[in-house]
């Protein structure tokens, strides 16, 4: 459970905190791109560790690359989707959710279905990654299965919608099913017609504790602060205002079709990942990186960071409990590399507390900003709170700030051609990789000894307002380094793989697979790990 009294952090606490440390070592770019068997035996080769309290036994550093050498599934996206209503969110002729957010191998995953008429169906689980450019592979298939209507749950206190469904499938987690984001298909087995089907998603992530070089971390509390399911209740939707602390939100739900910037119809039980964060997954496994990956909530405690060289914070990464905010500063400080390919990342100090039955944070709410004494964070405890909690000043963590206005559109400038991170890139000052920003970012660094701005312009809000933005990095303690690409956007320059469609905001795109975003992330990462 969160402290239940209120948190407050001043600019001077996050001073004494923040570490005056030397420059970074600058070196050669990045050979050319590899593909996943000359990464994994590279990777293989012995890569030096970032720093002697990060934990660093020999890896598996293989294992990505060999899961990503298997066939993939053709047919794993949905087909036939359909929602209750015009312009709505939820798609009750087969909906679902699963009983935790993350789980070990060995451990049960208990998948809770509703269907909107008594009808057989089948859950597909597919592992996604990179699968010779299938996008997933196909694990287990279960059913048939008798399906049902279960109940939507009565208000709770705070709008609180928690759903108390019974299990329709249990599965224990195989030794051998990798680390990685897991989507299980729902499908009827048939509908009114006689000839169709309905389906939707469920989504869980497979974690495991043994060393890697990339801890991914995925946005979930984000996708779940969105999720309107079952017609209009998110955080954003309280009728005492849209930025307070007053809806309580719960996991134990279906994710509704995502609701924000565009129409998705594969976001149909499958939160933000397939929009905003995996085709950095399938970027980084077709050149078999060694990866692994965890749930916002896995970083209540460092530990899992510790036993690896960088951690990466992907998309919208906005809703972070203050145990997830001081165990990635006890990363840095360790020596982890940390990189925020994000945007309006650590903006809500998000406490999280258990379900009705006991499970470890399944409930979470608003309880303030982050921001210390920064003037944004005052503004908004002014403008939406009165708030129980506030969070340290995360400009001091990430490198630049959520600022006001924090969405828009725009091009994604070069500002340090020189720097390390532009090397075989080809990019001079001023030259932009068009729609890359949007449609949240950060800007206003602090003043962190020994950081840069490597890129950085105005992004317009509405295609009106402008709304400057910064992307920085600054040195860590221990020849580390922090990143921060300031924008939600970075993946769509990566891949933009089956089953992803690229987004549109504030009247401003990004293009797709873009070589200068490839090369850049690619420095970063070769360096982080090595």
């Amino acid at each position: 459970m969160t402290d239940p009294q209120p948190s407050r952090w001043n600019r001077r606490d996050v001073l004494k905190a923040t570490l005056a440390t030397p420059p970074l070592l600058i070196g050669a770019g990045s050979e050319a791109f590899a593909g996943p068997a000359q990464a994994a035996q590279d990777a293989a080769a012995g890569p030096a560790g970032a720093g002697d309290a990060v934990t660093r036994p020999a890896r598996r550093s293989d294992l990505i690359a060999k899961e990503n050498a298997k066939a993939g599934s053709t047919d794993w996206q949905l087909t036939r989707v359909r929602l209750d209503r015009n312009l709505g969110f939820r798609s009750s002729d087969i909906e679902g959710y699963c009983s935790r957010q993350s789980v070990a191998a060995g451990e049960q995953l208990d998948i809770m279905v509703s269907t909107r008429e008594p009808v057989d169906f089948k859950i597909e689980i597919f592992r996604t990654g990179y699968y010779g450019g299938a996008g997933a592979r196909l694990m287990t298939t279960l059913g048939p299965l008798p399906g049902r209507p279960q109940p939507v749950p009565e208000i709770g206190e705070k709008n609180l919608h928690e759903c108390r469904w019974e299990p329709s499938a249990s599965i224990t987690i195989p030794e051998d099913w990798p680390s990685g984001v897991y989507l299980g298909r729902l499908t009827t087995l048939t509908d009114k017609s006689g000839f169709g089907y309905w389906q939707s998603y469920v989504v869980f992530i497979v974690k495991d504790d043994r060393p890697a070089d990339i801890l991914f971390q995925c946005s979930d509390n984000t996708w779940q602060a969105y999720n309107r399911w079952p017609n209009d209740y998110s955080l954003y939707t309280h009728p005492q205002g849209v930025q307070g602390p007053w809806a309580d939100i719960s996991f134990d739900r279906p994710y509704a079709k995502y609701g924000q910037i565009y129409e998705n119809p594969q976001s149909i039980g499958s939160g933000e990942w397939l929009c905003f964060e995996f085709p950095f997954a399938y970027w980084l496994e077709s050149l078999g990186y060694d990866v692994t990956y965890c749930s916002n909530s896995d970083l209540m405690t460092p530990d899992r960071g510790l036993k690896c060289k960088t951690m990466l914070s992907v998309g919208h990464d906005e809703y972070w409990d203050i145990r997830q905010y001081e165990s990635v500063v006890k990363l840095r400080d360790a020596g982890v590399n940390v990189m925020f390919f994000s945007g309006n990342s650590v903006c809500w100090v998000t406490p999280m507390r258990p379900s009705f039955d006991g499970r470890e944070n399944r409930i979470l709410f608003r309880g303030g900003p982050y921001g210390g004494d920064y003037r944004y964070a005052v503004e908004r405890e002014q403008n939406f709170g009165p708030y129980p909690h506030r969070g340290p000043d995360e400009g001091y963590l990430m490198g630049a700030r959520n600022i006001r206005p924090v969405n828009g559109g725009g091009d994604w400038v070069c500002l340090r051609p020189d720097h390390w991170m532009f090397d075989g890139t080809g990019m001079t000052e001023g030259e932009s990789i068009p729609g890359l920003v949007g449609w949240e970012f950060h800007g206003d660094p602090p003043p962190i000894p020994g950081l840069e701005i490597v890129a950085g312009g105005t992004a317009l809000n509405g295609g009106v307002n402008p709304a400057p933005w910064q992307a920085t990095i600054y040195p860590g303690p221990k020849d580390n380094f922090v990143f921060n690409a300031s924008t939600i956007f970075w993946c769509q320059g990566l891949a933009s793989p089956p089953g992803h469609m690229l987004p549109w905001s504030h009247w401003s795109r990004p293009h797709g697979p873009d070589v200068r975003v490839q090369r850049i992330t690619k420095n970063l990462i070769d360096r982080s790990i090595a």
